[in-house]
């Protein structure tokens, strides 16, 4: 096939490794990114890969989870991650980069790059041809139109109200109940509270240190999707008649009913993660933990994901994309990045390697790769295609995303140690199965050398 040009649409994280992927393997590259001719609330520069919240890529551990989806991404090749190396800062175990260095280098390595075009320009209709759309959570107005237009009404959110997720085996199970109102389930897990608990929960509550972002992250408030803490503010018993409501709902222990229950509902097929339901805060991470933690059988709770309410365009995936992350209509049409519905910068990165990848494959006549699910790059993009669609929410990396091992290890480190193993062993292996060149026989030249 002829090696047309190809159109990466946003100068971010996925983005940038978008075009690399792409240029890489012989195609030719219009990346086209629209600061400084129009900037958004939150850009600062017309630098390439401009990171305008914290300055950190999180754990370098493979034990943990941003630490193994890191190992992935050096296996294929990251432009972030290869720019994070030449200009990190000290910042114990984990990857922290001086942020305007780090920009610079993402900026030379893309703009110095001979099979790409960077173009400044905004762009207010989505490619006619092949494209990868990576435009993040602050896509313009114009775009995010089409985008709507293109997915249908319910294909864009423009804000997040994420509740937070606990991993199933930090839960006190000798407190925690499973259990639907009046029977009509178990598909429930229950935290039973008495009135002294509950009493203590809302003063808590009413006490903790609310995040309360910049300007542009302003959000209106819908009655239905209130913050916790703005429940609680409203009355005492506000949340007991509301997401703490314990009618239908006996306490095995005593045989009685609570005086208020936070219910927990799940969130993958595995059973390992589960959501607090109603939960939506704005709450600083520390004090959700702190607060969220004097909750009954939460008091060792491990958070797989904190609670938000912020600013945050992104796709419907499950309603409206193809596994890879295609219009079904247009499987070389492809999204990537945080538009995607992933949280955090290594993970838009990561999509923008596997977007770049795949849009290769379908213009070279090939399926769409698609790591299993016991990877993390994997296990992030079946989150995002089989989770529900009517209530679908971002997604970070975290164990509870990828399959569970088949042995019990009680021991946490020793079964994040496992996890991360058994993760980068699949990886390497379905990299070579689907014929996906490593990063060592890629023409792709790294911002640190």
């Amino acid at each position: 096939m002829s090696r047309g040009t190809v159109t990466v649409v946003g100068g971010g994280l996925a983005g940038c490794e978008a075009a690399l992927q792409l240029a890489a393997r012989g195609r030719p590259v219009r990346l086209i990114e629209m600061r400084p001719v129009r900037s958004t609330p939150a850009h600062k520069t017309d630098r390439l890969g401009e990171l305008v919240c914290t300055n950190s890529f999180k754990s370098e551990d493979p034990a943990n989870a941003h630490g193994q989806l890191k190992r992935e991404m050096r296996a294929l090749g990251s432009l972030l991650l290869e720019s994070a190396d030449a200009t990190k800062v000290a910042a114990g175990s984990a990857l922290a980069v001086d942020r305007g260095l780090f920009a610079d280098a993402i900026t030379a390595a893309v703009d110095g790059h001979p099979g790409i075009e960077l173009v400044r320009e905004e762009i207010t209709e989505l490619p006619s041809g092949p494209a990868i759309v990576a435009t993040g959570p602050l896509t313009s107005d114009a775009l995010s139109a089409a985008i709507s237009a293109a997915l249908g009404d319910d294909g864009l959110a423009f804000f997040d109200a994420i509740a937070p997720v606990l991993h199933r085996d930090s839960l006190d199970e000798s407190i925690v109940f499973e259990a639907g109102r009046f029977d009509e389930s178990s598909d429930y897990l229950n935290c039973p509270m008495s009135k002294p608990e509950y009493d203590a929960f809302i003063a808590a509550l009413k006490a903790a240190d609310v995040y309360e972002g910049h300007d542009w992250e302003a959000v209106p408030y819908f009655e239905g999707c209130l913050p916790i803490e703005v429940m609680a503010a409203r009355g005492e018993e506000t949340l007991r008649f509301g997401p703490m409501k314990p009618i239908g709902l006996t306490d095995p222990r005593s045989g009685r009913r609570p005086w208020a229950v936070v219910q927990l509902r799940r969130e993958d097929r595995a059973g390992q993660m589960w959501n607090m339901v109603g939960f939506q805060t704005r709450l600083r991470t520390g004090e959700q933990g702190r607060v969220f933690r004097t909750i009954p059988g939460l008091a060792q709770a491990e958070f797989l994901r904190w609670g938000s309410i912020h600013r945050n365009s992104y796709l419907n995936f499950p309603a409206r994309l193809s596994p890879h992350g295609g219009l079904r209509e247009r499987p070389d049409l492809i999204f990537a990045g945080q538009l995607t519905g992933v949280e955090g910068y290594t993970e838009s990165a990561s999509s923008g390697i596997l977007a770049g990848i795949n849009l290769d494959r379908v213009l070279s006549g090939l399926a769409p790769a698609i790591p299993p699910a016991t990877t993390m790059t994997g296990a992030l993009l079946r989150y995002l295609r089989d989770s529900s669609p009517q209530d679908f929410q971002p997604m970070n990396s975290n164990w509870g995303v990828v399959d569970p091992l088949s042995e019990v290890i009680r021991d946490k480190q020793k079964k994040r140690e496992q996890l991360a193993e058994r993760a980068q062993r699949d990886f390497l292996a379905w990299m070579e199965a689907e014929g996906i060149a490593p990063r060592s026989a890629l023409a792709f030249p790294g911002a640190g050398q």
